[in-house]
């Protein structure tokens, strides 16, 4: 099993900045791929970006390109998402993932095998 906490949501204005932090325990040696979804009110939870444990590929949404940057560091267990720019379409809980498998389907939620409790991110006009 692998237990997934995220931390850094809060309430910030448009244009403004956050970096959410996605800690990462147990057995993290199966772990291929991180990930951050985003769950708004009345909406289906939805890729945000990913990736690879070992830190060589990323993979965004349109929607955040160019705005969020993911990274991290598996000798810490650790995952980032900066977030730059932030708009108000981008108010929902943020969830971690991490993945068991190394595949191309990074932009599912199916292809994910553990989640973590979610942290909210409010942004206002």
């Amino acid at each position: 099993q692998v237990q997934l906490v995220e931390s850094g949501g809060g309430l910030v204005q448009a244009g403004g900045s956050l970096r959410l932090s996605c800690a990462a325990s147990g057995r993290t040696f199966s772990i291929y791929v991180m990930g951050w979804f985003r769950q708004a009110p009345g909406k289906e939870r939805e890729f945000v970006a990913a990736i690879s444990w070992s830190g060589t590929s990323t993979f965004y949404a349109n929607s955040v390109k160019g705005r969020f940057t993911i990274s991290g560091d598996n000798a810490k267990n650790t995952v980032w998402l900066q977030m730059n720019s932030l708009r108000t379409e981008d108010t929902a809980v943020y969830y971690c993932a991490a993945s068991k498998v190394d595949g191309s389907t990074w932009y599912k939620r199916s292809s994910y095998d553990y989640w973590g409790q979610g942290t909210q991110v409010t942004v206002s006009s």
